[in-house]
């Protein structure tokens, strides 16, 4: 039986465009040769209205700068909500779980199993509030400190990525236009 050497290759281009927030429709129109995906690999689908809202065009750059990020802080495995999380931690120690995900906009489960993670890695401890029993005080554990100014380093190396792919003074536009939802 002959194999399709095709298929890894499609299933990889599959995983990428999962993972740029791509996903394939049910009942997608064909081109005129029958093949869907090739008019997907070609850039050959309209976006008809989504070309003029904002929201897809910020969703896009999201996409991008979180694999900028990612690809930036590889080495040092850490991931874009890890730094937020660790940054404010280290900008505010002794902050309460709740006031931390309140500020980051993070759901309050997914912050525990983050901060489990962060803990594990001996890069953030939990105290018990003196104040509240029912609350944990959050620190920058030494290792934590050393590790987030090394991160602080190489997400400024991102930044330099964003300022190179649309400019100094766009991304300093943007910031100012954005600081109204931060």
């Amino acid at each position: 039986m002959a194999r399709n050497s095709q298929a890894p290759r499609i299933a990889k281009s599959r995983i990428a465009k999962s993972r740029a927030g791509i996903r394939p429709r049910p009942g997608r129109a064909r081109s005129e040769n029958g093949n869907a995906h090739s008019d997907l690999m070609n850039g050959e689908i309209g976006l008809d209205a989504l070309a003029g809202h904002a929201g897809y065009a910020v969703r896009r750059f999201q996409i991008w700068i979180f694999q900028d990020f990612i690809r930036t802080l590889g080495a040092v495995d850490i991931r874009p909500t890890q730094y937020s999380v660790m940054t404010v931690i280290g900008a505010n120690p002794g902050l309460s779980q709740m006031a931390v995900a309140k500020r980051l906009g993070i759901e309050r489960a997914r912050l525990v199993h983050l901060l489990d993670s962060l803990e594990q890695r001996d890069l953030v401890s939990r105290v018990k509030s003196a104040t509240d029993r029912r609350s944990h005080a959050l620190h920058l554990t030494a290792r934590g400190r050393t590790a987030l100014a090394q991160f602080k380093r190489l997400a400024a190396e991102h930044e330099r990525h964003v300022a190179e792919k649309i400019g100094k003074e766009n991304r300093e536009k943007l910031l100012q236009i954005l600081s109204d939802f931060t």
